[in-house]
């Protein structure tokens, strides 16, 4: 864990961005196309800290961005190149543009100050996506990443981040994967090496102290 004045520095709310990973009905809510995932985010409170996280950001001026994935309902534009794709065509519940499974799911709330970017390929929610643009237009360089999967979206964000030059930051237990056992691995095996691995308590106190410096 990096000092309170180490984590300070990374995260000045002038300079720093949340990302919220995939976290919208379809995939974490209760109607969920991939159930156990979404256990997963709601029985870890991984959901629930990003939530934490979300207001606490809203409340200091860090920007927000959501990234959500979806599909047309005609599936034009999107990949068909792996295993994942091709499952996720046959799901129960799809992602569909304009659907209720594409919103962002509670207890998580967006405010207009927010960015909404979603991707209609792929598997990052960086690489391919406005994320990059705008990250640099509002003078970003650290990126907090948060959400799902600990399995896919999740490590291409942090990777996808760091290629680009931002400093990653990853709040363990804001993220969520199956089973439930991988995720801490991901972290320590994966994530560890290029990220800032920090608790949402830290965070929350980071905020905190970046508010009472106002």
């Amino acid at each position: 864990m990096p000092s309170y004045e180490r984590l300070d520095d990374l995260i000045d709310p002038a300079r720093t961005a949340l990302l919220t990973v995939e976290c919208q009905q379809g995939v974490v809510g209760p109607d969920s196309a991939l159930p156990e995932l979404a256990r997963a985010a709601r029985s870890s409170g991984a959901l629930h800290n990003v939530a934490r996280l979300v207001a606490a950001a809203h409340e200091t001026g860090v920007q927000v961005i959501h990234a959500v994935a979806e599909r047309r309902p005609d599936g034009r534009g999107a990949n068909r190149n792996a295993r994942l794709f091709r499952a996720a065509e046959r799901l129960p519940v799809q992602q569909l543009t304009g659907s209720k499974a594409v919103r962002v799911a509670p207890p998580i709330e967006v405010t207009e100050e927010d960015f909404v970017v979603r991707r209609l390929h792929g598997l990052s929610p960086i690489h391919g996506t406005e994320v990059d643009a705008l990250l640099r237009n509002l003078g970003c360089r650290t990126l907090i990443v948060t959400g799902v999967s600990a399995n896919v979206a999740v490590p291409n964000a942090v990777f996808d981040a760091v290629n680009l030059g931002y400093t990653a930051v990853v709040p363990a237990d804001a993220i969520a994967g199956v089973p439930a056992d991988y995720t801490p691995a991901l972290i320590r095996n994966t994530l560890a090496p290029v990220a800032t691995v920090v608790t949402t308590d830290a965070l929350l106190g980071g905020f905190e102290r970046a508010r009472g410096r106002r």
